[in-house]
């Protein structure tokens, strides 16, 4: 049974542009083999309100590959504040070309942001797990996905 799965998290003090390179890497050495597809998007901090980076990703593969690593991810201490924003059985994937795609939130237009949310800044705490759905998916039909590992 293939499932989709969305969280959010906050970036850990200091987590850097190697490290996200490095989660990348691992990504899309380990996630063929467990059958799971899928795209993060990091922002950094945009206002001090935070002052950490923010973490959104959908991963869609089998339950059981899908809540195992989910359960690593929230584990990992380059972030906190782990929300499930999304949860769902489906029938097909959305995102079966990326064993882990990134957005490149440099090249996006910020109006496509403003779109779905108050402010054009990434804050997926702010929104539903619907809407940052919605936002993936036209993330990636005007081909915002970049690494297409």
């Amino acid at each position: 049974m293939l499932v989709r799965l969305m969280y959010a998290s906050r970036a850990a003090a200091g987590f850097d542009a190697e490290e996200l390179a490095a989660i990348l890497r691992a990504s899309r050495a380990a996630n063929p083999q467990h059958g799971i597809t899928g795209v993060l998007c990091y922002s950094e901090a945009v206002d001090s309100h935070q002052g950490q980076g923010i973490f959104l990703q959908v991963l869609e593969g089998g339950r059981g590959a899908v809540n195992r690593l989910y359960n690593r991810i929230v584990a990992d201490p380059r972030h906190h504040d782990a929300e499930l924003m999304l949860y769902e059985e489906i029938s097909e994937r959305r995102f079966a070309g990326w064993a882990m795609g990134q957005v490149a939130l440099s090249r996006l237009n910020p109006s496509l942001l403003l779109k779905y949310s108050e402010r054009a800044t990434l804050d997926p705490f702010a929104v539903s797990g619907a809407v940052s759905m919605a936002l993936f998916e036209e993330l990636v039909a005007t081909a915002s996905v970049a690494c297409q590992g």
